[in-house]
């Protein structure tokens, strides 16, 4: 058995090395750029707010500061999660890259409820709203968040690190409000339809409410040590037994420690008279060529092994 965990160290090892030189850079500095244009756009509003003595604009700069918490806590996460592993956290600080997600999806949460709740009081007495303004105002936090957006899309995987996409979905939904605000605003500066503010401040609030609910989802999911999305335990435990000498795949776990990086551990009951190494050897690079799951631990036995049934 000691010789089976050494050869599985081996690989793990060159599973953290791949992931940590192919995403964490793009993923950083896409967020370091939009980290800055939403920094600069928020502390010009604030102060073009001041100067204009404009409350319109001082919550923007609010709505801008609220993005940059995000995006500021996604970049720590990033940070923090490089950080090497300890006695005792032997995992390091990947997991904190998931926390820091579900935190976002929370926030995302909470802005829609804002969102639904003001727009509630405007259908009960819609206010005159100086629509011209509102459109120039709504027109810059546009452009920066939509600069932003497409920043973390070319530089950053938000596609597949939800922490990277709980952040994108932040700046998103700000770029949606500005669309909604713009909208609004001509309804409004043409017909006088002021109710079109919070019907379409309802609009984004749900369109909010759907990618941060796929955001929480994923991460609870994660926490939960589900089986990752893009694997299948059925196919995975197929694969193994179909390896030469084994005779059965049992106390299988598949889960994912941060985004882009799975785990498995098994237990193969082998032929007695097979080469445990050879057997080894092979399931380690299917797992990696076949699954993308570079860290295994992966325990061979023959029937005179007896351990205690285990609970999970």
């Amino acid at each position: 058995m000691t010789e089976t965990n050494r050869n599985h160290g081996h690989g793990g090892h060159h599973g953290h090395g791949h992931h940590g030189h192919s995403h964490v850079p793009n993923n950083k500095k896409g967020l370091v750029i939009a980290l800055s244009i939403t920094i600069g756009i928020m502390l010009l509003e604030f102060f073009g707010g001041l100067l204009t003595n404009s409350l319109a604009l001082l919550s923007d700069s609010g709505h801008m500061l609220n993005d940059a918490a995000s995006l500021a806590l996604s970049l720590f996460a990033l940070w923090l999660s490089a950080k090497a592993a300890t006695p005792e956290k032997t995992y390091g600080y990947h997991r904190f890259e998931i926390l820091a997600a579900l935190l976002n999806g929370v926030t995302l949460f909470i802005i829609a409820f804002f969102i639904a709740r003001e727009a509630y009081e405007r259908f009960l007495a819609p206010p005159e709203v100086a629509s011209g303004s509102m459109m120039a105002i709504a027109s810059i936090g546009l452009l920066a968040n939509l600069a932003s957006a497409w920043v973390l899309v070319k530089q950053s995987d938000v596609k597949d690190n939800v922490n990277v996409r709980s952040a994108y979905l932040h700046v998103l939904g700000d770029a949606l409000g500005s669309v909604g605000a713009i909208a609004a605003g001509i309804l409004m500066l043409a017909f006088g339809w002021y109710v079109a503010d919070p019907i379409i401040s309802v609009f984004v609030a749900v369109l909010i409410l759907r990618g941060a609910w796929g955001v929480m989802k994923q991460t609870v999911h994660i926490l939960m040590e589900g089986t990752p999305s893009s694997i299948r335990s059925e196919e995975v435990q197929e694969a193994l037994e179909n390896i030469p000498g084994v005779r059965n795949v049992h106390d299988l776990h598949i889960w994912t420690i941060t985004s882009g990086l799975d785990s498995l551990s098994a237990h193969l009951l082998v032929e007695q008279e097979a080469d445990e190494q050879i057997i080894l050897q092979h399931a380690i690079k299917l797992m990696q060529e076949r699954f993308r799951i570079m860290h295994c631990t992966i325990q061979i036995e023959t029937s005179d092994l007896q351990h205690a049934e285990l609970k999970v």
